[in-house]
């Protein structure tokens, strides 16, 4: 089921409320891949109802991003959401969730200072304040999250425990290619040369996996070894690369002695594609 209307989608998780259903959500921007699919299925056996929000949202694009030419397909997006068992897709209009004078936003500081945050001012307020708004019109038990994006996750995390929202934000596995390259919508823009190019995001990642197995606890060494792997790859750009604390994200440069998480965003020619791992100690 297609739902457009902010208030008919209001009326939908109403009723369930009233029938005592759960409710899991999972947010998207649409072009759903495999990674969504696993977001879907997780929330459906945790849920009586499962509602899915396909909706590119302005508010978390800068102005030289690709917002005009992100992929949009939503007869093929509910098709498989209907494969899936999904209840409801909810995709509104921006001109209805967003007022012409609207003057509110919703800023979490500190984790969005470092990371994607610095390099994309303004994106996490954009995404701080679409995910407080479908939080707040579908009211789910639950929302479903992709790893791939960490520090979004652990963004939505903070903002959930700050401002009370009662609900779980549930953190999904990455999920990727046979030959370990991550789902992202983002794939589609990759040529042949690029697809096989890209594939030194994951590479470097096991690099620094390997080394943190063997007993490697210097921040600065990893750093440099996934450096030294990502430069020899020519069509790569780096963006960053860091080794940061799980849970504050804040960058490490002497001994780990605590749960990591290794993030980095590489440019791959004009395509701009993150991964990550967590490591526990």
């Amino acid at each position: 089921m297609l739902v457009k209307s902010i208030k008919e989608m209001r009326g939908i998780v109403k009723q369930w409320g009233k029938e005592g259903l759960s409710v899991g959500y999972v947010p998207t921007m649409g072009a759903l891949h495999e990674g969504h699919q696993s977001l879907i299925e997780r929330a459906a056996l945790e849920n009586d109802r499962v509602v899915v929000s396909v909706f590119v949202n302005p508010t978390q694009f800068g102005p030289n991003e690709d917002f005009d030419a992100y992929p949009r397909d939503i007869e093929k997006d509910c098709a498989l959401c209907e494969k899936l068992g999904v209840h409801a897709v909810f995709s509104p209009d921006a001109q209805e969730l967003y007022f012409p004078n609207r003057s509110t936003t919703v800023h979490v500081s500190a984790l969005t200072d470092v990371l994607c945050g610095s390099k994309r001012p303004g994106h996490f307020d954009g995404v701080c304040l679409v995910v407080a708004k479908f939080f707040n019109i579908l009211q789910p038990e639950r929302a479903y999250f992709g790893q791939k994006d960490a520090q979004q996750v652990a963004v939505v995390k903070r903002m959930v425990r700050d401002l009370n929202f009662d609900l779980e934000i549930v953190a999904c596995p990455i999920v990727r290619e046979l030959d370990g390259l991550a789902k992202s919508s983002r794939n589609v823009y990759l040529s042949p040369q690029e697809r096989e190019a890209a594939l030194v995001l994951n590479r470097s990642l096991e690099i620094a996996k390997s080394a943190l197995d063997h007993g490697e606890r210097n921040a600065s060494v990893l750093k440099a070894a996934l450096l030294s792997c990502i430069v020899q790859e020519p069509l790569a750009e780096i963006d960053y690369v860091e080794i940061v604390d799980s849970e504050s994200l804040q960058v490490l440069k002497g001994k780990i002695t605590r749960s990591i998480l290794i993030p980095i965003a590489v440019y791959i020619g004009k395509i701009r594609l993150i991964d990550n791992i967590t490591y526990e100690i």
